[in-house]
């Protein structure tokens, strides 16, 4: 059963049941991932890395090298 058909059956018992409704899939998936890339920058921090991003490190890392050259 695929998430849509799961969400559909749940909709309908909740319709029957007068609970509250289920939310849609993937509504809250991009709040999961910002709050991943929160947690992970706040781990980071308390190893005493960087808090940003590793790209935007290295390719910082990279620009300030070509202009030292």
């Amino acid at each position: 059963m695929t998430a849509i058909e799961q969400y559909l059956v749940d909709t309908y018992r909740a319709s029957q049941h007068g609970t509250p409704m289920p939310p849609p899939p993937g509504q809250d998936d991009v709040a999961v991932l910002r709050a991943a890339r929160a947690y992970e920058q706040f781990r980071a921090v308390l190893d005493g890395a960087p808090g940003h991003h590793p790209w935007r490190s290295a390719l910082h890392r990279r620009l300030t090298r070509r202009h030292q050259t």
